[in-house]
C-alpha cells in the first residue's frame, strides 16, 4: 500500500470520527479552511463554508451520544496526481445515509479535504 493511500485513509478515519463524535476540532484538522460543503439532495443547492458548517456540527447531538452504531466505510480512493485525490465514502447519522464525494489536496505536507459534495437518503425504520 502506498504511503499516500495510507495517509488518506488516516484522514478519512479522522473525518468519520469527527462526524460520529461531532468533534469540530478533529474535522478542522481534515478540512482545508476554504473547503466547500455542497449538496442538492433536497432539490435545491445547499452550500456552506467551513465557518458555517462547523457550528452546525458542534450544536447537534453526536451519534456517539445517542449510541448509534458506526456505519461508515471507504468505498474508493483514487489519485489524479501526487497532490490530488478523490474519495467516495459512506456514513450514517440519525435517519440519514450519506454518500460523500470528497476531493482531497496535499498541501503543507498533508492531505486535506477541499470539497465535500454529498447525497443523503432517509433510512427506512
Amino acid at each position: 500500500m502506498s504511503s499516500a493511500f495510507a495517509e488518506i485513509e488516516a484522514v478519512l478515519r479522522d473525518y468519520f470520527d469527527g462526524l460520529y463524535f461531532s468533534d469540530t476540532v478533529r474535522l478542522a484538522r481534515v478540512f482545508h479552511p476554504q473547503a466547500q460543503y455542497v449538496s442538492a439532495s433536497d432539490g435545491s443547492l445547499l452550500y456552506r463554508t467551513m465557518g458555517e458548517y462547523f457550528p452546525i456540527v458542534a450544536a447537534r447531538p453526536s451519534p456517539a451520544s445517542r449510541s448509534e452504531p458506526r456505519r461508515d466505510s471507504i468505498v474508493s480512493i483514487e489519485f489524479a496526481g501526487p497532490a490530488t485525490a478523490t474519495a467516495r465514502v459512506n456514513c450514517a447519522i440519525g435517519d440519514k445515509f450519506f454518500t460523500d464525494c470528497l476531493s482531497l489536496i496535499r498541501l503543507e505536507g498533508r492531505w486535506q479535504i477541499i470539497s465535500k459534495v454529498f447525497h443523503h437518503d432517509i433510512i427506512a425504520s
